[in-house]
């Protein structure tokens, strides 16, 4: 069995459907050819960590772990808490377009110009250190590093030079063009900086992935570096257990709702349903699965809706796969950011599975809007198109209410996690076999 190094910064990963993506081809790769062999911190910095999904850790995988310093203690002292707001609740991305106080303010610009790519950038050099030893003695075919924390594409540089050993720099969100790296601060040279390093991992690496076909297209007018798809997906495995839906008519959100995606629109319409129809008021349930945004509440309760809303805060993953499958109707805004057109939620793609109709709301001629038309999964809609959100929302009012509801997505056989990973193995077989 040939052996693959992962360099990856989330493991035990979050409940986030992205940052799931590794431990998912790990599960998988055995059965291809592949033992995986995970470098990971010992004592990351994580908002939170999906227990349940160490299961899925396959026997065969080893796992390294090492001792990172990060300077996130020093950040929580500057900002007030792990990112809070200042009410004192955590912000989902403190990141952002939003307002921010003095020292909010002065953090970010600390955390964007002094520690580059991300506060993880000081583990590189001792990362380094210690596998090219460790690797002198327990010898691998093939180093992936996943990102971001974009740290991870630094140190498999290095070892990939120090070694010759092929390289896959597989992107999970992109870097300079991630939406929230204009709101970093940045002074001309960091930006220079961040960009030069970028650019060196993209022309140095054997080859690229990118998770979304607008990413695809950005990195290959960037480099001379292949650059090969594979999205995120959903596993079959966890949507083989069989829901019986409460009988609510349950509008879901799973996984991080931040602020800036904030679907106002979407709550006007629930307020003015629930002011004209007593049955509706009654039926309706928003349930919030995951970590929300006091904005977000803030908005709900504005509308007259708190006692529709029955918000779960943070779950695991068999929790949030299941509120997935008693949904009536999933909603996905994105954040009000240009950069997202081109961005494939991870939770895109276990909402499909879930078989319930999707409300996108945001860029309705961006990457999810393809996919879900494509799988006819739903309908995005733009941000301010209260009349078809409208018209959408009675749509599937109208199918709970005769007891044939509104027909989830099809053709999604190519979004499986195992399907995925068969095509990571043909990659990684690709570069190894010359």
């Amino acid at each position: 069995m040939k052996r693959v190094l992962i360099i990856s910064y989330y493991w035990p990963p979050s409940g986030g459907s992205g940052v799931q993506r590794w431990v998912k081809f790990a599960k998988y790769l055995p059965s291809e050819g592949w033992q995986p062999v995970i470098y990971t911190p010992e004592n990351p910095e994580l908002i939170s960590v999906d227990k349940s999904l160490c299961s899925e850790i396959p026997p065969e995988a080893e796992i390294i772990r090492t001792h990172i310093t990060e300077p996130y203690s020093i950040y929580r002292k500057l900002t007030g808490g792990s990112g809070s707001s200042k009410e004192g609740q955590q912000e989902v991305n403190p990141i952002n377009g939003g307002k921010k106080t003095f020292k909010q303010k002065f953090s970010m610009w600390i955390r964007g110009n002094l520690f580059i790519p991300d506060p993880r950038c000081m583990w590189i050099g001792p990362s380094v250190k210690f596998l090219k030893k460790y690797l002198s003695e327990h010898p691998v075919d093939l180093i992936v590093s996943t990102g971001p924390p974009h740290s991870m594409h630094l140190i498999a540089m290095k070892i990939a030079a120090a070694t010759g050993l092929p390289w896959i720099a597989d992107f999970r969100d992109p870097w300079t063009r991630m939406f929230y790296f204009k709101h970093l601060q940045l002074s001309v040279p960091a930006r220079k900086r961040h960009e030069s390093l970028e650019k060196k991992v993209l022309d140095r690496a054997d080859t690229v992935v990118a998770v979304s076909p607008a990413v695809q297209k950005e990195f290959q007018e960037m480099t001379s570096t292949p650059v090969v798809l594979i999205t995120n997906g959903f596993d079959e495995e966890d949507f083989c257990r069989k829901i019986t839906p409460d009988g609510n008519f349950n509008i879901t959100h799973t996984g991080l709702f931040a602020s800036d995606g904030n679907p106002e629109a979407l709550w006007s319409v629930l307020r003015e349903k629930c002011e004209s129809n007593p049955e509706f008021r009654k039926r309706l349930k928003i349930r919030l699965a995951g970590k929300t945004d006091k904005e977000i509440l803030d908005s709900i309760e504005a509308a007259g809706l708190s006692e529709n809303t029955v918000n779960l805060g943070y779950v695991d993953h068999k929790k949030a796969v299941e509120e997935q499958m008693n949904a009536t109707l999933l909603m996905l805004p994105l954040r009000k950011e240009p950069e997202y057109r081109a961005v494939l939620p991870g939770k895109l793609f276990e909402y499909l599975a879930s078989q319930r109709p999707i409300l996108g709301i945001g860029q309705n001629d961006g990457a999810m809007a393809t996919v879900i038309k494509d799988t006819k999964a739903g309908v995005v809609f733009d941000w301010d198109d209260a009349a078809s959100i409208k018209r959408y929302i009675e749509l599937c009012w109208e199918g709970y209410m005769s007891g044939n509801p509104v027909a989830g997505a099809s053709d999604i056989s190519r979004f499986s996690r195992k399907a995925l990973a068969g095509e990571m193995a043909g990659l990684m077989n690709k570069m190894t076999s010359k």
